[in-house]
């Protein structure tokens, strides 16, 4: 016969259901961790402590990151700065969420080994912030580069098992840690897609390779002092230290840089150009025309195309030029006569070009001159009513890109190839009821595509035609306007210097 405090235990036990399974699992936590902490294996006595410390204020994933990020793999490198972002994400919502909410007092280690024992953080146990910041870290980089995602996760668990091993948390602890980093990194890839490299079948690129050129000879550099305001005017005495055999042309606010580009394209054996995005399309034209393989020195403001052939900085444009390896990109016209290398846009886009260089010529600095076009688009831009390919479409923001850049988004990444023979379009349809928060939804939600606000194509030549004037920007410059824009690929007309990113 049962006693009345059996009885009493059982109903209270029916009572209380979520209480009796908490404790069921915090009884299980605690099992789990004593078999770990306590195993007397002479491997986890030799790899998690060192391995726990070096995971402390996520230095591991900083030295990792850094040695993607010096990789020639441009997806290991989108990795690292995507890796990098969601780990810090990760862990302001560990530290300043879930460990604010849930109070978990450390495990107690006796029975952990001395040669396992550390000193022990003293915050809340509950969740792992080392196991969230090596989840969001691998899962980070495993969305731009999945080969390094397998290998990272390992790297992970073992993570976070050295937290359990060191008697720092319970394996509950651990496990959620790794969930909450897992979310972010999915979630972050909601808000900002991955760049997928296999949207499209690109033929093997076109490289050339012209042998050694280490002091400049037959280089002739035009070169732009004004550019990045003032960056060009800087960088000539690198161009003349490194290459000394070069000839480098300054241009001025009077000088006619079509004739000064002609000339030297007419005498030059590689032709080269120090300066920003617009200055740079200027003299591509020039070398196609003249067939000439064009160096790039990037002296700009943002220096898009020459980071997307490999030349970030100075330096790596003048390592490439020296090697002598040429490959082949594309180009864009605008209506047969303007070159474009990087991006076209109508809408709100041109409108911020133009307010931006308004208040540059305020001498207010570039980050101000920024922010303040960005709130005038804002406040006063208005959509265009346009025809696309005979398509009728009234549209508050245009985006045409020279290549295939990123992932479907309304905010293009960067480009993985220069050489794939398309334009990029994308635009927002106004007129649609709700459309801000029908946007944001299908944005974040990963069904962008789906939505009738978002368009999206890529074509090797587009139309685009009004009855009203509209203006086209591109390549930083606020352009002029038309009643009909034609763009079209030159497929891999342009050969520059540049290492061979896309082999």
């Amino acid at each position: 016969m049962r006693s009345a405090g059996t009885f009493e235990t059982m109903s209270r036990s029916r009572s209380y259901p979520l209480r009796t399974l908490d404790k069921g699992l915090n009884d299980l936590d605690r099992r789990l961790f004593d078999a770990v902490a306590e195993s007397p294996s002479p491997l986890l006595d030799l790899t998690m402590r060192p391995l726990s410390s070096a995971a402390d204020h996520s230095k591991l994933w900083v030295l990792i990151a850094a040695g993607l990020g010096s990789s020639g793999n441009l997806s290991m490198r989108r990795g690292a700065v995507r890796g990098l972002a969601t780990l810090a994400v990760a862990s302001l919502v560990v530290n300043q969420g879930f460990k604010r909410l849930y109070p978990r007092n450390r495990p107690l280690y006796e029975g952990v080994p001395l040669s396992r024992l550390r000193r022990q953080p003293t915050s809340n146990s509950f969740p792992s912030g080392h196991s969230a910041s090596a989840a969001a870290f691998a899962i980070g980089v495993g969305l731009e580069n999945r080969t390094a995602g397998y290998l990272l996760a390992g790297l992970a668990g073992a993570v976070g098992l050295s937290r359990i091993a060191t008697g720092a948390h319970f394996p509950g602890d651990v496990l959620a840690g790794l969930a909450v980093g897992a979310g972010v990194a999915v979630a972050g890839a909601r808000v900002v897609p991955p760049v997928d490299d296999s949207r499209t079948l690109i033929p093997a690129p076109n490289v050339e390779d012209l042998g050694p050129n280490p002091d400049g000879a037959g280089l002739v550099v035009v070169l732009n002092p004004a550019s990045g305001d003032g960056s060009g005017a800087r960088i000539v005495d690198e161009l003349r230290g490194s290459l000394p055999a070069a000839e480098i042309v300054d241009l001025d606010e009077d000088s006619d840089i079509d004739a000064i580009a002609a000339d030297a394209a007419g005498r030059a054996e590689f032709l080269g150009v120090a300066g920003g995005d617009g200055t740079v399309a200027t003299i591509a034209r020039h070398a196609i025309e003249a067939g000439k393989p064009l160096a790039v020195f990037p002296a700009g403001t943002f220096n898009h195309f020459a980071k997307d052939i490999e030349a970030p900085d100075v330096a790596a444009a003048i390592s490439s030029f020296q090697a002598g390896r040429v490959t082949r990109v594309d180009v864009v016209w605008l209506n047969d006569e303007t070159l474009l290398l990087n991006t076209a846009g109508i809408g709100a886009y041109p409108e911020f070009v133009r307010a931006r260089t308004r208040y540059q010529r305020l001498r207010i600095g570039r980050p101000t001159a920024t922010m303040r076009a960005v709130l005038k688009v804002l406040r006063d831009s208005s959509p265009k009513k346009v025809r696309i390919e005979g398509r009728a479409a009234t549209v508050s923001f245009f985006f045409l890109g020279n290549s295939v850049y990123g992932s479907p988004s309304f905010l293009p990444g960067r480009r993985s190839r220069l050489d794939d023979g398309v334009l990029d379009v994308r635009y927002l349809e106004d007129g649609h009821r709700n459309a801000t928060v029908r946007l944001l939804t299908s944005w974040i939600s990963g069904r962008l595509r789906n939505s009738k606000i978002y368009r999206e194509l890529q074509a090797p030549v587009v139309t685009i035609e009004s009855d009203a004037p509209f203006r086209v920007a591109h390549d930083g410059e606020e352009g002029d306007l038309h009643t009909r824009a034609h763009f079209r690929v030159a497929y891999r007309e342009l050969r520059v210097f540049g290492s061979s990113v896309y082999e």
